[in-house]
């Protein structure tokens, strides 16, 4: 199944969820580049680990936020299935097979899923960490994504990974067993000391594997508490001392210009090798793009439980706080109360740049009817002038996409649309 190549274009209003999004913020240990909501070592494994509190926690939201949903927009039985269930982190390998056949039992029941949803579990390579993907199959999962990073060992210590070049091939092998749909594998580019020879090592050891989806990300060294992500609602945890010394020293050692290369040397690799990139950062074999992911760029509502986890319905944006014990104890209540977290109203300009850049990301761009007014007019004019944007027809309608020189430039492109 491929993906729509129409975007709805009607003036956003409340819609129930057609993806769902579970943030399980377990790692064994935190990577010093990692902004996600993880807590790890004693708190992932051992005689104080707070997993089973918090998985108990998680189910708890579920239902509240299911009942939220039955509230506005009607019975289950009456709304449309979930087409996506992501278990994200963290780790959410790490999680026992009973615990996430628990999760997808309960949301099938309190949301519905579709008969073919996608449903993925994140996994580290290690084997410590990977868990039983036989199991996971059991429990429904049909989509794992790899966090591979890289395949030289040198660039793997000075991330902080845990694993080896020859655990991904194993983690990929034992998917593929136990008859898993799809496997994605994460790549990182713009790693200190990482060069064009040693990326393209990289892709060609990913691509031996045969994966169905590749996700290329550029090291992203962003500072969660300058940019007032962090705090008693806030969506991000503090950075670690270490970590920021780490970051410190790598935004020093990172090249642009090296970066764009290397984007380029995978861009060309993976056209020649005939693979579909439909989103500046992810390619797929046919009928293996994310749906989830795409609910995101497509601008379609999505509900999301876990500790610093966002949900949309199309019109508000709603986050948990990232806390963790703020959010057991709330949920551990009696009778449970919903986690503390934020909200905001995306309507009006903001809503129609929004649309705009997520659907910019994806290879089918946005009609050129959505260039009309103001601000986007200018910026989307500046794009064109600049060669960030070119047109093309698809569906006898003229669209607007990003050029290649716009996928490595696409920032500056999208800080004018805001």
């Amino acid at each position: 199944m491929g993906y729509p190549l129409t975007v709805d274009v009607r003036p956003p209003e409340p819609s129930p969820p057609v993806a769902l999004y579970v943030h399980v913020p377990f790692c064994v240990a935190r990577c010093p580049y990692c902004d996600f909501v993880v807590y790890a070592g004693a708190d992932a494994r051992g005689p104080r680990a707070r997993t089973s509190r918090l998985f108990d926690a998680l189910l708890v939201e579920l239902g509240l936020r299911a009942d939220a949903v039955d509230a506005a927009f009607g019975p289950v039985d009456g709304r449309p299935r979930l087409s996506s269930l992501y278990l994200g982190g963290g780790t959410p390998s790490l999680m026992p097979a009973d615990r996430v056949e628990q999760l997808v039992a309960m949301a099938a029941a309190r949301f519905g899923l579709d008969p073919d949803a996608e449903i993925t579990l994140e996994a580290n390579p290690g084997p410590d960490e990977r868990g039983d993907f036989e199991a996971f199959r059991r429990a429904g999962i049909n989509r794992v994504s790899i966090g591979a990073q890289s395949f030289v060992p040198e660039e793997l210590r000075r991330l902080g990974r845990r694993h080896s070049p020859a655990d991904i091939a194993a983690a990929v092998a034992a998917a593929r067993g136990a008859g898993i749909r799809s496997v994605n594998l994460d790549l990182l580019y713009d790693v200190p000391g990482q060069t064009e020879a040693s990326w393209r090592q990289s892709l060609a050891e990913a691509l031996a594997l045969e994966p169905d989806h590749l996700s290329l990300y550029a090291l992203t060294l962003d500072d969660p508490e300058t940019e007032g992500l962090t705090g008693e609602t806030g969506d991000h945890l503090a950075t670690t001392p270490g970590a920021r010394r780490w970051r410190e020293k790598a935004l020093a050692d990172q090249d642009e210009d090296l970066a764009a290369g290397q984007y380029e040397i995978a861009s060309e690799l993976l056209e020649t090798r005939g693979w579909h990139h439909y989103e500046i950062s992810n390619w797929a074999r046919p009928d293996h793009e994310s749906r989830h992911n795409l609910a995101y760029w497509l601008r379609r509502p999505y509900e999301a439980i876990g500790p610093g986890a966002h949900a949309f319905d199309g019109v508000i944006r709603r986050w948990n706080a990232a806390a963790m014990e703020p959010y057991v104890a709330a949920l551990s209540a009696s009778p449970p109360e919903l986690p503390a977290g934020g909200r905001e109203s995306i309507e009006g300009a903001a809503a129609l740049s929004e649309r705009a850049i997520l659907s910019l990301r994806t290879d089918d761009g946005i009609p050129i009817e959505w260039a009309d007014p103001e601000p986007l007019r200018s910026a989307i004019q500046w794009g064109r002038d600049a060669g960030l944007l070119e047109s093309f027809e698809r569906a006898g309608s003229i669209r607007l996409r990003l050029t290649v020189r716009g996928n490595l430039l696409s920032n500056e492109l999208f800080a004018r649309l805001v």
